[in-house]
């Protein structure tokens, strides 16, 4: 069975979580450094039996997008260009680490203002 990766791409690294084969759950795959990340994927992509890539879009809260979404494009043009038949799908990267953290609250979560950033 297939299966989902995540992309969180970063400047100087970029990190990427993998579904499971029954595309309910993800886990934190690894951090690399942005430069590899290319070669990373396209180890993945086979080895894993990816379908379908994840890939961020960060974009300021007036809908404009951020600096960095051009070097995005072009790395999700050269997994596009490599692996045709590999779907790829942006998301608005705006609220999700809000949303992680509120999920984390609502899960036991303690909340400590002086260990995590909210």
């Amino acid at each position: 069975m297939s299966k989902i990766l995540a992309i969180d791409y970063g400047k100087k690294r970029t990190g990427f979580a993998l579904s499971d084969e029954s595309k309910i759950f993800a886990f934190g795959l690894s951090t690399q450094e942005t430069k590899n990340a290319f070669e990373y994927v396209e180890s993945l992509i086979p080895k894993e039996k990816i379908d379908t890539i994840v890939i961020g879009i960060p974009k300021h809260l007036n809908n404009e997008l951020a600096e960095i979404v051009p070097q995005i494009q072009n790395f999700k043009n050269r997994i596009q260009n490599k692996f045709p038949d590999v779907k790829m799908v942006e998301i608005d990267e705006r609220f999700t680490s809000k949303m992680a953290f509120q999920t984390m609250i609502d899960s036991g979560l303690k909340r400590k203002t002086d260990k995590i950033k909210h």
